[in-house]
């Protein structure tokens, strides 16, 4: 899922998401919450856990890594794009 424009979700899992019967913040949780997930999955892979091994300074971590990624070598380098 690290293509270039680095999308979280499908084009039909936000038409599904937008078209069902929710609030607009409810809506709004969903998607982040399905982001979420993927990018959960995505760090946990990087260190070989499994999800449910994952803990907030492992998240933590990961973002400064990616952070710093995004700094020293530039956007396209890192694994979030903004």
């Amino acid at each position: 899922m690290n293509s270039t424009s680095e999308q979280f979700l499908t084009v039909e899992e936000l038409n599904r998401i937008n078209e069902a019967l929710l609030s607009s913040p409810e809506k709004f949780l969903t998607r982040l919450t399905i982001s979420s997930l993927r990018l959960l999955t995505y760090i946990a892979q990087e260190y070989d856990l499994a999800i449910e091994d994952l803990t907030s300074e492992h998240v933590i971590i990961w973002f400064e890594k990616d952070s710093k990624i995004k700094v020293e070598q530039g956007l396209e380098a890192a694994y979030l794009k903004w």
